[in-house]
């Protein structure tokens, strides 16, 4: 029987590359989008939510019937939730108040606890997501799967992502392209790829307030270059450990104007209903357009749907009240 699976799990990956043919007029070359609003969980965090839970589990640190807790921008946390429903888990999670409703609206339907913090405070406050998800772990005497400094991360990338870009471009691939947040996609990819052909350059979209890109060109962690950004799952104000230097050629800085725009333009000329990541990460190819040649092999990462904002980057009221029309 063909396209039967036994349970959601199984049809995450192999997500379909789709020619982008009206929001790339302007460019030499082609341009393709890896659509991962194709998995489950509607994102490429599907992969590496499973991969995260197998290798714990393989360690011993998530024990059967267990709790796992974790920070999240939406999109790893609806990939652990779908992962946990099957695999016999419960979920906690904590998110940036920035963050979509609607994203926490779906977390709840599939089952998770959701504890919402604030988005104007350092990493390192108590009030933070990513603190409130560690005091929640040790109280409760859960798993925190810490997607920004594990590295099975981009591990799980390495194995998937990667691999399934250089079957289906046939090695033909010049570009890798993606909005960066915790480095997983972004590495583990890059470096499967450069293990193929080194030439290949991985391209880092960043928004304007994130402290990455001038990490990659000074070498400097400078926390106090922090800001606030409306773009959901890019960026960072600090570096995880699941990024590597070696294996990203450039960083582009996308301002929330540009990303969400975008972002809206994909979807009215290209009928992918994407979101604020996918934004930015094409907006990184179109910023940098002189830099691609005829024969140059463009993939672009489309990370999740667009369903996750129709109540900000697709409202027109809330696209005005803040500036972005």
């Amino acid at each position: 029987m063909k396209n039967v699976h036994d349970n959601i799990l199984s049809t995450i990956g192999n997500t379909p590359l789709i020619k982008l043919n009206h929001v790339v007029k302007d460019l030499p070359c082609n341009v393709y989008a890896k659509v991962e609003y194709f998995n489950p969980g509607n994102s490429i965090k599907d992969r590496l939510a499973v991969h995260l839970i197998k290798v714990a589990e393989k360690r011993g640190v998530l024990k059967p019937g267990g709790t796992i807790v974790e920070c999240t921008s939406g999109n790893t946390g609806m990939g652990l939730a779908l992962a946990a429903s099957q695999m016999g888990y419960k979920c906690v999670f904590t998110m940036a108040s920035k963050m979509s409703q609607a994203k926490v609206d779906i977390l709840r339907a599939l089952g998770a606890e959701v504890h919402v913090c604030p988005t104007d405070v350092p990493a390192d406050d108590p009030r933070s997501y990513y603190k409130v998800a560690a005091r929640i772990a040790e109280e409760r005497g859960g798993w925190l799967p810490d997607q920004y400094n594990n590295l099975a991360n981009r591990e799980a990338h390495y194995l998937s992502t990667g691999p399934e870009l250089w079957e289906q471009t046939e090695g033909k691939i010049t570009h890798y392209v993606v909005a960066t947040g915790t480095g997983g996609t972004l590495v583990g990819t890059s470096q499967y790829l450069k293990e193929q052909n080194p030439n290949i350059k991985a391209i880092a979209a960043d928004p304007k307030g994130s402290i990455l890109k001038h990490w990659h060109e000074t070498g400097e962690i400078d926390e106090s270059l922090a800001g606030v950004y409306m773009v959901e799952g890019a960026g960072e104000d600090f570096v995880p450990k699941n990024y590597d230097a070696k294996y990203i050629d450039q960083f582009v800085e996308v301002t929330d104007t540009e990303a969400l725009n975008c972002g809206r333009d994909i979807a009215r000329l290209e009928g992918l209903f994407c979101g604020s990541t996918s934004g930015c990460a094409l907006q990184a190819v179109l910023k940098t357009k002189d830099q691609f040649k005829p024969d140059d092999f463009v993939v672009v990462v489309f990370h999740d749907h667009g369903s996750r904002y129709v109540d900000k980057m697709y409202n027109d009221d809330w696209m005005k009240e803040k500036g972005f029309m």
